[in-house]
């Protein structure tokens, strides 16, 4: 059904990852590709002189443990990206970059927050290209 799917995965919630890329593996195009992304957010200037210089360079390397532990548990062939930056406009650029033609998204309960920030997946499907489909 579709050749290029992103798959957008937080770490800290790897079941969820683990449902939405069997998702994308059961609407995968035969010789189609999926891409598993993860975004490291930016640490805000004025907080980053106090962080640690590894800090970052830690939480990369375990999103990659964890996105290839997840690419072994659920035996799905996809690409590893790990990106740095707001999470929408991350996803979005790697969807266009990668010129695909869906991207899956894990949802979760909305909090209190969630209503006047708007979450990550609100902000994909307003303003995506392509089709988006948000897993609940």
């Amino acid at each position: 059904m579709y050749k290029k799917i992103i798959v957008p995965v937080d770490p800290a919630a790897i079941d969820i990852g683990e449902r939405i890329l069997a998702k994308a593996k059961s609407l995968l195009d035969t010789g189609g590709e999926i891409v598993l992304l993860t975004i490291i957010e930016d640490i805000p200037g004025y907080l980053a002189i106090d962080v640690p210089v590894d800090l970052i360079e830690g939480a990369i390397n375990d999103a990659k443990a964890k996105l290839a532990e997840l690419k072994k548990k659920t035996e799905v062939t996809a690409q590893i990206e790990i990106r740095s930056g707001a999470p929408a406009r991350e996803i979005l650029a790697t969807a266009e970059e990668h010129k695909a033609d869906l991207i899956i998204v894990g949802s979760h309960v909305p909090d209190f927050s969630n209503y006047f920030i708007g979450a990550t997946a609100d902000r994909v499907v307003r303003h995506s290209k392509i089709s988006v489909l948000v897993d609940r």
